[in-house]
């Protein structure tokens, strides 16, 4: 049963709390701040975490090799094995969060991601790098993917709740920019065992945060939503069977070709950007004698230009064929790559510089038009297909991280991995330019077809 939160309802957990009038900002006294931006700036904080977290180990491959011996190929497995958990956890971390409640789910995945990152000053074989880096960070990391940006947003706010979306969709593009750097200095200095301690006491820093301030809805601390009037209804609890309306949803998609094309063409998108550059970019600069530190730097500025850059593309989403619009980022995308064995060097030039801002420009543009192609082709099961188109994404990046690893390995040199995945976005522009234009309420129609 439904209950509507009134305005003289005070917070049970905090006398400082503001009454939920306030909360619809009409405060009769003093201005205060909607606990919603409370719970707002720690879920940054976490997904800026998230974010570094789950892209250090590409900053660790050379420090690994060379203290151990390990190929850069079986380095590379623990990389592609935390990319794997990290794209199939995302789907169902929704189901995990209304079962078990946000504040249990981020704090439990933080823990496991300071447990995995921690452990690894003590391994001395490589299967417990994939144990503790590929499982343990992996499926942390994976539980605190955009799913969980998009619950905040969706239960705290009403007011702004695309603009708190945005801001916590960023924070994954500013976590590479806070840690890579500071993980590359720690890595060539002290050593990547200072670095992985590092990581799991940033992880541990923030449970208190998270146990503090989260809650699941702004009506357990007696509020209601930043923004919601007072004819504002509490929602009712969401149906049980979350993760299995996730797997129902897969296996209509799966009957469509649409479906198909988008995860193929997605998968080239993660194999190019997370599994390709983010995880050998660093190493493969180094080889060629750029400093640990400085090209972690560089990987980092591909964030700042991803922010723009998806931004800029969500824009050009509501006004251009979205098809057309993620050929041009994949032809693009795979002609810098073929570009990228000449520019490697022991310094940074101008046209290092311009592939760094070009690739993040594009880096995170593929994903407004292919949420509007999900959209337009599968309806109200839009969101929830997206999640596995995804998982394609991860899965896509594990293969090349992978890959890249036993390139290396196998000629000294990563050029054949760049210009393969130049290749591979040549036929990611083909895939997304066969995939034809459908009504959302045909979409709809054919998914109560399938159902029945």
């Amino acid at each position: 049963m439904t209950q509507t939160i009134g305005p003289e309802t005070p917070s049970p957990s905090s006398p400082s709390a503001p009454s939920s009038s306030s909360s619809a900002g009409t405060a009769s006294g003093p201005r205060r701040v909607h606990p919603a931006w409370w719970v707002a700036a720690v879920a940054f904080l976490v997904l800026i975490g998230a974010a570094g977290f789950r892209a250090t180990p590409g900053v660790l491959i050379d420090p690994l090799h060379e203290e151990f011996g390990w190929s850069r190929g079986s380095i590379s497995f623990a990389v592609s094995v935390n990319l794997l958990l990290y794209g199939f956890t995302a789907p169902f971390a929704t189901a995990l969060m209304e079962r078990y409640g946000i504040r249990r789910v981020v704090a439990g995945a933080l823990l496991l991601i300071a447990a995995g990152s921690g452990l690894t000053v003590f391994m001395t074989a490589q299967w417990q790098l994939v144990l503790c880096w590929g499982v343990l960070v992996g499926l942390g990391a994976g539980s605190m993917a955009l799913a969980f940006a998009a619950t905040v947003a969706g239960r705290w706010f009403v007011a702004r709740r695309g603009l708190v979306t945005g801001v916590l969709t960023a924070g994954g593009a500013a976590g590479n920019l806070v840690f890579l750097p500071l993980v590359g200095l720690l890595a060539d200095g002290p050593g990547w065992r200072a670095a992985a301690l590092t990581v799991a006491l940033c992880a541990l820093a923030v449970v208190p945060l998270v146990v503090w301030v989260l809650r699941d809805r702004p009506e357990d601390v007696g509020l209601r939503p930043y923004g919601a009037g007072e004819e504002y209804v509490t929602p009712p609890p969401a149906p049980p069977g979350a993760a299995r309306r996730t797997l129902s949803a897969l296996a209509t998609a799966s009957r469509t070709r649409v479906f198909w094309l988008l995860a193929a063409s997605f998968a080239i998108c993660g194999a190019s950007t997370n599994g390709l550059i983010g995880t050998h970019f660093v190493p493969g600069a180094h080889d060629h004698g750029m400093p640990v530190p400085v090209a972690a730097s560089l990987l980092a500025v591909v964030g700042i230009f991803d922010v723009v850059g998806t931004v800029f593309s969500g824009w050009l989403t509501d006004r251009y064929d979205a098809r057309r619009l993620l050929a041009v980022y994949y032809a693009l995308r795979g002609a810098s790559l073929l570009f990228l064995p000449t520019l490697l060097a022991d310094d940074v030039h101008p046209p290092m510089v311009l592939f760094i801002v070009f690739y993040g420009l594009d880096w995170v543009a593929t994903v407004p038009p292919t949420i509007a192609l999900c959209r337009e082709h599968f309806g109200a099961d839009a969101g929830v297909v997206f999640g596995w188109v995804l998982a394609s994404h991860q899965l896509g990046a594990a293969l090349v991280a992978f890959g890249a690893g036993l390139i290396r390995d196998s000629t000294g040199s990563y050029d054949l991995a760049w210009t393969s995945a130049g290749a591979l976005c040549a036929v990611a522009t083909v895939l997304v330019m066969v995939i034809g234009r459908r009504s959302a309420a045909a979409a709809g129609a054919a998914a109560v077809r399938a159902r029945t």
